[in-house]
């Protein structure tokens, strides 16, 4: 890839260990603009890991991280915050802050990320076109506990994607909730990705996640998912974690190809 152009992530050798027990071992990968990776295991192989360490929450103890071609891996925590400001995050169970309206939830980023620099008389437009993009535009002034699972889910979508961020890490976008709302979820995703051309890594359990991301697209027409060209499939591309390990990394057919009784529990596994 050329040096103007680097990845928008790329871990080398990284090993990450909790009281001595490894979480990840000797882990290396990248991810280019506006390519997406999905990522399978078993609860624990460590993808949640992957997704804290690439924001610079876990430091490795050995190897080297990478964001935009930055070396964050001993950044002081002072800096990483205006690397930070370059991604948006969705975490597990969406972890709204029950004592903020949803408009204040999807403000935060804007308001307490210096490096977003927004203007006081922008933040109240951004967070209604956040909200809007997830299909929550009446909701500001309600809180988490007034919405449904899914619904909280999209505002933290909606939070995420409130800074207009080129990366996007998604933790389990769709764990608990019933196939029709993940489908919304899962097309929502697809549908920043292909709006703002940004780039994502969405940990899941579900396969059929992972098969929405590499074969549909948005259709800005109609506003749904329609069937990608084969030729925008290589910018989806599949890694499975065993034990802290990368023990798959490739397209959806060699996903499918693979011999590996391990790899073949996440293909085409059902809820």
């Amino acid at each position: 890839m050329p040096a103007e152009d680097p990845p928008v992530i790329r871990f080398e050798n990284v090993t990450v260990s909790f009281d001595g027990v490894p979480a990840l071992k000797d882990v290396s990968f990248e991810v280019g603009k506006a390519q997406t990776r999905i990522l399978l295991g078993a609860a624990g192989s460590g993808k949640t890991v992957i997704l804290k360490t690439a924001m610079g929450l876990i430091r490795p103890e050995s190897g080297r991280v990478f964001l935009f071609g930055q070396d964050i891996t001993g950044l002081p925590e002072k800096e990483l915050f205006a690397v930070r400001s370059k991604l948006g995050m969705l975490f597990q169970e969406s972890a709204l802050f029950d004592s903020l309206n949803i408009e204040q939830n999807v403000a935060y980023p804007l308001l307490n990320q210096k490096a977003v620099q927004c203007q006081p008389g922008e933040v109240r437009p951004r967070v209604k076109e956040a909200l809007e993009f997830v299909e929550l535009g009446q909701t500001l002034k309600k809180f988490p506990s007034e919405l449904s699972g899914g619904m909280r889910r999209r505002a933290a979508i909606a939070r995420a994607v409130v800074t207009k961020p080129p990366l996007l890490l998604y933790d389990s976008p769709t764990a608990g909730l019933d196939p029709i709302t993940a489908y919304t979820i899962m097309a929502l995703i697809i549908k920043e990705r292909d709006l703002d051309n940004t780039t994502a890594l969405v940990v899941t359990y579900r396969y059929q996640d992972g098969n929405l991301v590499a074969n549909f697209r948005y259709n800005p027409d109609n506003g749904e998912l329609a069937g990608a060209p084969a030729q925008t499939q290589p910018q989806t591309r599949f890694m499975v974690m065993q034990e802290g390990r990368l023990v798959f990394e490739g397209s959806q057919d060699e996903l499918e190809a693979s011999r590996d009784s391990y790899v073949q529990k996440f293909v085409r596994h059902t809820d």
